[in-house]
């Protein structure tokens, strides 16, 4: 191949001219498309305006070889008026783009358009027209303009018009002209029969528009290039342009008068708008002047539109998507043309959540994301060997690239909301139907072949968030605009299934069928749509990354275990059930990097500071909007709520989909979890006021996995970040009044109510409740006055506070007899493991092992609930030591005092010694001194004395000695305290003497003075109402702090309803008095000296 520079480019060979019978034909055809008569054939020269077309299907590209000469019809095409264009009948559909000159990089980059033209253009270097002697004629410079636009010539012997670009030879044209007798010379009246003649000379392997767009800017090139007064050149020039983007429509609409089977805007979208065959802004602005007279024009766009789109629908982020993305910015910044894409059917087309993504024409836009499985895979090719550096750079490139994205994405939907009412209503709709088609994302198991992609329903959310940031200002002005009874007036998003939040479904049904009249507004619109697309997009993502973190975990323990048998396996020198097992492991291991792909992809879309910043933001006012409902007020941030909330709960609340707060809780929480940062400046007191409302109007929200999720929002609100060592909301918890007044009785409302939750698993789930509650209290702990809260809740609401210490004692004393009672086994299990490998076979070894495993995952969950229960009742005790006293409640808490320390200084406490106790979070001594604490706390009730003194399992005077005995030798005590202790053993040994001896004194004591329950000596006997039994008055009552009901025949039962048993009491006390008269008489006489004379 010659690449000399210099050498002219050889001319192709002319292709045969098609016969004359065909081309009457074709003009014929065209001409009733025009639904136009048959004009007569024209004179030389037209009337003014008169534009003349003719048609030439020839599929072959005439070159400078001469062509046949063949008289044409001539058809006239005026200029675009306001009259009815015949154009307007022409709407046909093209079906796909030819073929595009583009070259697109492998991956992002830069794509190039070919600028030579191999049929016309022999260089792609551009060159000025040529500057106009003074003198010339209006005439030839219409002629040497109109040939250097359209590169064509009439005359054989010029077949270029510059050194660097081949002119098409118009013979046809030129023989019209002879046999007329006209000059030889291109005018705008022959422009028509010109276009027609060269661009039926493009083959059919090629798209008429590259031909005609590149003249397109060559005439835009020149009107801007007139200088002075150029009237008629303007003139001329323009006409140009406006044949030159007729033949483009009609390229397009119909390009078999062309020869072409299909032509379509497509590809040259793609190229950038400055490129030879790039589409600007110019054409589309001219484009879209013809909309209301030429459907074609607008066909044109749209048919373009729809091939961006589909194509977009088969690729990922990986590959070269920015044209499309930019092509579709270009587009969207003409209102007609927005209007028109959404008025097209196209634009909302699926049936299904899957199809959403590929078949409409918006989909593949927000497709595009790196959740895409070939995206993940090109970051995080290697996830198990990448180390924690190469993983944040690409996640941190993820991001990047995703905030591109999802910003063109913003771009182009605020384009369709302002574009015209009837674009915002079409894009909200389509909006809608994401949103609805995707409830299913929020199974417990997620078909991912029914729903949307992750990356999709995240840029959706995205989206949205930001359509919703104009009305979102910091000082919440605009939240009144928001209309609750939007959800009542046939709204766009579908709440029928939705649980309600404190309705059940028939209620729901009956409410919502009640419609109101009235138009929403568009912020109403944009916030439900926004809020429910946060549930079903980055809640289920929030949910899927939790799910795709245990299958994780699984799939390593499953390759753990085959490994393990592989190595089994290969000793038995087994070669079948070696290939099977490594055929598995290869499978397993494909699918476990795919997940940690995945998984790290994901988090790195969800742990965007930028966008959790925006979506914390509208979460915030849903919080406020959410409290202005239910308080009915017009609450903001810097007001207070007023609680209790009325009992009467407004319809407005009770019936709002149950995700309006459960998004705002997991949002929050996943914040806090994974993006504390963030939290610091995006957070205000709305959260907080919000926890506290509902915990203490728990009634107001059905479900109590909901209330539960407040309770850890405070809770991951308190963990230290940074140099806030009470979290985000620790000081303002501890600081603020609202939560002074609110909040503790709030966590004990709480704390009361988990005790009961329905579920199946509500007992250990209380477990876990009242640990995050416990931390909450242990931070705010420190203001005093909550301590006098604490005091203020016992003294005036007696029973809520019994019952409160009643539950606190119950789960102490489960929790630690569980920790404690793991440990030996522990012990025991840990000591088998240590003996040779011949004492134990190998499946016992197995056996031992997984028993142990188990074990010690128990003792660790219980030894952290045991340790924060200790923690808090030694914080009570410190601060209400009477309450912790009563009678009610005294007996058991000495109980469990004595138990724990028999367990932890008694002779079993050998049992206890296990290896590396800290890694069970268990510390003996730490915890002996907690229950020393506690001790010494109620020790200053006479009460409490007593009770432990009475308490025949475990009280034993040699525990009290080993406890002071380790609390000396470790100087877990300051002296003070050890002294302290030292007399309250003491007083306890007394106490146990004088209760002995009045045990003796009483002696057998009648059945009837027996509590039924307890089997004890009744002190203020009390019948109860329905079963008519006798009990103490204590002990009903700390029977009724756990079970409303009466014990012997489960019949309902209120304190308040029992009934003084006088006469038993009388009864009782006269057997005392007799008693004791008889003991101390006894004494007395047995006091005498004996005679022993």
């Amino acid at each position: 191949m010659d690449n000399n520079p210099q050498r002219p480019p050889d001319l192709p060979q002319a292709p045969e001219a098609p016969d004359k019978e065909k081309m009457e034909q074709i003009r014929r055809r065209r001409m009733e498309k025009l639904a136009g008569p048959t004009p007569p054939k024209p004179e030389a020269s037209t009337q003014e305006g008169d534009k003349e077309v003719s048609s030439s299907a020839s599929p072959n590209m005439a070159q400078s070889t001469p062509v046949p000469a063949t008289a044409k019809p001539k058809i006239n095409i005026t200029k675009a008026s306001t009259s009815e264009n015949p154009f307007q009948k022409l709407v046909q559909q093209s079906d796909s783009s030819s073929a595009s000159t583009v070259r697109l990089s492998s991956r992002g980059g830069k794509k190039h358009a070919r600028t030579e033209d191999e049929q016309v253009t022999s260089r792609p270097a551009p060159r000025k027209v040529a500057a106009l002697a003074g003198d010339e004629s209006i005439d030839v410079w219409e002629h040497k303009a109109l040939s250097h636009a359209f590169r064509i010539t009439l005359d054989s012997d010029e077949p270029t018009d510059s050194p660097n670009h081949r002119s098409l030879y118009l013979k046809g044209l030129r023989q019209d002209l002879e046999d007329e007798g006209a000059e030889v010379r291109l005018t705008r009246d022959r422009l028509d029969s010109a276009l027609l003649e060269a661009a039926s000379a493009v083959p059919h392997n090629k798209s008429v528009l590259d031909y005609l767009l590149p003249c397109w800017k060559r005439i835009n090139k020149a009107l801007k290039g007139l200088k002075g007064y150029a009237d008629q050149k303007d003139e001329i020039l323009k006409e140009a342009r406006r044949l030159c983007l007729s033949y483009c429509i009609f390229a397009v609409s119909m390009p078999d008068l062309f020869g072409h089977a299909t032509d379509s805007l497509t590809p040259y979208l793609l190229n950038e708008p400055a490129e030879e065959k790039g589409i600007d802004q110019e054409f589309l602005r001219e484009a879209v002047a013809r909309f209301g007279e030429d459907l074609d024009a607008k066909s044109m766009l749209t048919k373009a539109v729809s091939g961006l789109s589909l194509q977009l629908s088969n690729m990922t982020m990986n590959d070269n998507y920015k044209p499309y993305m930019n092509a579709m910015k270009l587009l969207t910044q003409f209102a007609p043309i927005v209007t028109a894409i959404a008025e097209d059917p196209l634009f909302q087309m699926a049936t299904s959540a899957p199809g959403i993504e590929k078949h409409t024409l918006l989909g593949p836009f927000f497709r595009i994301s790196p959740l895409q499985f070939e995206v993940t895979k090109e970051y995080f090719n290697s996830p198990k060997t990448m180390d924690k550096r190469h993983i944040s750079t690409s996640q941190e490139a993820l991001r990047m690239t995703l905030q591109t994205h999802q910003r063109d994405l913003l771009d182009i939907i605020n384009h369709f909301v302002r574009a015209s009412p009837v674009s915002k209503n079409k894009t909200l709709d389509w909006f809608a139907y994401v949103v609805n088609q995707n409830h299913k994302r929020r199974a417990m198991r997620v078909d991912s072949s029914a729903v949307s992609s992750d990356g999709f329903m995240m840029n959706i959310t995205v989206v949205l968030d930001g359509l919703c940031e104009p009305f979102m200002d910091t000082t919440f002005s605009k939240v009144s605009r928001i209309e609750v009874d939007y959800l009542r007036r046939s709204p766009r998003v579908d709440i029928k299934d939705e649980t309600k939040l404190n309705a059940d479904e028939n209620a729901s049904k009956e409410y919502y069928e009640n419609k109101l009249d009235g138009t929403s507004n568009f912020i109403s619109e944009i916030f439900f749509l926004t809020l429910t697309a946060h549930h079903y997009g980055s809640e289920a993502t929030n949910a899927m990354l939790k799910s795709l973190d245990r299958d994780i975990k699984n799939i390593t323990k499953e390759l753990a275990m085959m490994e393990a048998e592989r190595a089994k396996i290969n000793n038995q020198q087994n070669p079948a059930s070696m290939r099977v097992i490594e055929t598995n492991l290869k499978r397993y291991n494909e699918v476990l990097d795919k997940s940690m792909s995945l998984k790290l992809a994901t988090e790195g879309v969800l742990f965007d500071k930028n966008m959790q910043t925006k979506s914390l933001l509208f979460m915030r006012y849903v919080t406020v909007w959410l409290l202005r409902i239910a308080t009915g007020s017009d609450y903001t941030p810097d007001k207070s709520v007023k609680l209790p909330l009325s009992a009467h709960q407004p319809d407005a609340f009770k019936f709002l989909p149950e995700y309006v707060l459960e998004d705002i809780v997991g949002n929050f929480n996943f914040v806090f979890k994974y993006v504390p940062e963030i939290m610091i400046s995006a957070v205000g007191d709305e959260i907080i006021a919000l926890c506290i409302t509902f915990l203490t109007n728990s009634e107001y929200i059905k479900n109590p996995y909901l209330k539960a999720k407040l309770v850890t929002l405070l809770f991951q609100g308190t963990w230290p970040i940074y140099h806030r060592t009470k979290g985000v909301l620790g000081d303002a918890l501890t600081g603020t009044k609202f939560s002074n007044d609110h909040l503790l009785h709030a966590l004990m409302k709480f704390y009361i109510e988990v005790e009961s939750t329905g579920a199946h698993t509500q007992f250990y789930d209380k477990f876990n409740i009242r640990y995050e509650i416990f931390q909450v209290i242990k931070c705010i702990w420190t203001n005093d006055i909550y301590k006098q809260r604490l005091t203020q809740e016992s003294k005036t609401n007696t029973e809520f506070f019994l019952q409160f210490v009643n539950l606190l004692l119950n789960d102490a004393t489960y929790v630690l007899d569980e920790a404690l009672t793991k440990f030996p086994k522990i012990h025991d299990l840990q000591a088998s493991l240590r003996q040779p490998e011949g004492n134990l076979t190998p499946e016992q070894r197995t056996t031992n092992e997984e028993e142990l495993a188990t074990a010690e995952g128990q003792a660790q969950s219980y030894m952290q609930l045991t340790n924060e229960t200790v923690s808090m009742m030694k914080l009570f005790t410190s601060t209400l030591s009477a309450s912790f006293t009563m009678p009610e409640i005294v007996d058991r808490v000495a109980a469990m005092v004595d138990y724990t320390l028999d367990t932890l200084v008694g002779p079993k406490s050998t049992n206890l010694k296990v290896d590396d106790p800290s890694k069970y979070q268990f510390s003996p001594k730490v915890l002996l001194g907690e229950f020393v604490d506690i001790y010494l706390n109620l020790g200053v009730s006479s009460n409490f004395i007593e009770a432990v003194a009475r308490d025949g399992r475990s009280y034993k005077p040699a525990n009290f000695d080993n406890a002071s005995r380790i609390v000396t030798r470790f100087s877990l005590k300051s002296a003070e305290e050890i002294a302290r202790w030292e007399a309250l053993k003491a007083q306890f040994k007394t106490a146990k003497e004088i209760d002995d001896q009045a045990e003796e004194d009483l002696g057998d004591i009648p059945e009837e003075f027996l509590d039924p329950l307890m089997w004890s000596l009744m002190k203020d006997p009390v019948i109860l109402p329905v079963s008519r039994t006798s009990v103490d008055r204590s002990t009903i009552r700390s029977h009724l702090l756990s079970d409303p009901h009466d014990p012997f025949n489960r019949a309902p039962l209120k304190i308040e309803e029992v009934v003084d048993d006088v006469e038993l009491r009388s009864k009782i006390e006269a057997w005392l008095v007799e008693k004791k008269d008889e003991a101390r008489r006894a004494r007395n006489g047995s006091g005498e000296k004996m005679d022993i004379s």
